[in-house]
């Protein structure tokens, strides 16, 4: 099964993810959970160079949803062999290749990431592969703030934190979210959020 949190920068996709998979492990009967993330299919800085759009490095054009798309046909074909995603490195700020491993037989695949359910171009066959989709809700101004504090940690100044949040980040975020009418149910991140930290300690506790 293929299955897709989906939210606006800031959401806090990656750590839903990574709590729900290892949550949904804690059930043999569905098989192995594997992970995996949209933003491996950024395209690299040198070709956003050659291409003039740097500055808007984060939009849907700036990745190749083409190469996302085929990557999900191989995993729903269930070829054999483990077959291997590439992720982005935030400390190079460049897709790095084969990080994730989605092992043969995985019962469930969770790809988490900005643009997964948009309808146009090659971004319509990704939408498409998905057998289920969760969209992310969390208030704006929580967003917002995760967002500044990012950039800033990646060496931006406030201000231009602030400008590229403005900028980039926020018309993205009103894309992102004119697409949650395509998900298959649309739920509080915060809360979920919470419930997966609360069934991780539990699982702590007991193991």
């Amino acid at each position: 099964m293929l299955v897709a949190l989906v939210g606006a920068p800031g959401a806090g996709k990656s750590y839903v993810s990574a709590a729900l998979g290892e949550c949904l492990q804690q059930f043999a009967e569905l098989g192995e959970t594997a992970c995996m993330a949209m933003d491996g299919y950024h395209l690299s800085n040198s070709a956003l160079d050659s291409l003039g759009l740097r500055s808007k490095k984060g939009a849907p054009e700036t990745f190749d949803p083409a190469g996302l798309a085929s990557l999900l046909r191989r995993v729903r074909s269930g070829e054999p062999g483990t077959i291997y995603a590439p992720d982005y490195d935030r400390d190079l700020h460049e897709p790095v290749a084969a990080r994730f491993a989605i092992p043969p037989g995985s019962g469930i695949v969770l790809v988490e990431g900005n643009y997964l359910l948009l309808d146009g171009g090659r971004w319509a066959e990704v939408t498409r592969a998905f057998d289920v989709s969760i969209f992310l809700d969390v208030p704006g101004e929580l967003r917002r703030a995760r967002l500044q504090a990012r950039h800033v940690s990646f060496g931006r100044t406030p201000q231009q934190a602030a400008d590229w949040v403005e900028s980039v980040d926020e018309p993205n975020a009103l894309l992102i979210e004119a697409s949650a009418v395509r998900a298959t149910v649309r739920v509080d991140a915060e809360a979920l959020a919470g419930e997966l930290r609360h069934l991780r300690c539990a699982g702590d506790k007991t193991a």
